[in-house]
């Protein structure tokens, strides 16, 4: 497996388990969740390779920064995006999408996000297998 070395947490501590709206194993670890002043969590997510959350989409948006491993993220209707530490993604508001490692990659981003997120279905595994 690529980037094992995140398996033990990287800038940030690994953090507890999720489950609840992740497939494999996934980590959070929140940095920042003080209303003020930008009312913005700010949370550390670790996926172990193959890990990935559900579709999903965010009231006021979303930005991932990525710290470290290889990982996916697509919007709804548009191809998947392989994902490398240094890449900043900007999700505007209620654009259905989801994120992850790739299936032989650790991977972790932080998750800049302000508001409400509404989950949705799980990606599938066959799509998800079939990501180039």
């Amino acid at each position: 497996m690529k980037n094992e070395h995140l398996s033990n947490g990287a800038i940030f501590p690994l953090g507890q388990k999720v489950e609840q709206n992740f497939v494999g194993d996934a980590f959070l670890q929140m940095v920042f969740t003080d209303p003020s002043p930008l009312n913005t969590a700010i949370g550390n997510v670790t996926f172990a390779p193959g890990a990935r959350n559900n579709w999903h989409s965010h009231h006021e948006g979303q930005v991932l920064i990525v710290t470290d491993g290889e990982g996916w993220y697509q919007e709804e209707g548009k191809e998947a995006q392989l994902l490398k530490a240094g890449d900043v993604i900007n999700i505007p508001a209620n654009v259905k999408h989801w994120h992850g490692a790739t299936i032989d990659s650790w991977f972790v981003h932080l998750a800049l996000t302000p508001g409400q997120t509404d989950w949705l279905e799980p990606v599938s595994d066959e799509a998800y297998k079939n990501l180039k």
